[in-house]
């Protein structure tokens, strides 16, 4: 089964690339590398998941907010690829988590990308991972999540 028949299996939906929020583009191509910028939980033009996990945010939330972001990281990619079939390796995911002070639990909210990306893609889905803990993110987002993907 082609990834993208696989999304439509799931229910998902593959938005258009999110517009950017500052001076840079949704993702960049360099041969058959695509790196895509920090997305945040867009959907339909608003932040769904605001706030600070361990405070304002449950890790359930922000699991559900890094899954948002990898549809919008993975929409930024197709905007170059063309088709999300074109892809032959997740080859890196890194997660920013909006964190309160003493929540050690990323890499749990991060999950949300890695076993979305895990079950559409399979053994091409397998990436290494960084989940980082910050003070703060753009617009208050509760998690921000890039990739870097290797076309066929």
């Amino acid at each position: 089964m082609s990834f993208e028949a696989k999304l439509t299996e799931m229910g998902i939906v593959v938005p258009a690339a999110p517009k950017p929020v500052a001076a840079y583009v949704p993702a960049v191509q360099i041969g058959d590398i695509i790196y895509t910028s920090g997305q945040i939980p867009f959907v339909d033009g608003q932040i769904k998941y605001k706030g600070k996990l361990g405070k304002d945010v449950t890790i359930e939330q922000g699991y559900d907010a890094a899954r948002v972001c990898v549809i919008n990281a993975l929409a930024a990619v197709k905007s170059l690829a063309g088709s999300l079939d074109n892809i032959e390796k997740i080859i890196k995911v890194v997660g920013f988590v909006n964190s309160a002070p003493g929540f050690t639990d990323q890499p749990k909210v991060i999950n949300g990308a890695s076993e979305l990306l895990a079950e559409v893609f399979g053994q091409a889905g397998a990436h290494a991972r960084s989940a980082v803990g910050v003070a703060e993110l753009p617009i208050d987002s509760a998690v921000e999540v890039e990739l870097i993907v290797k076309l066929k």
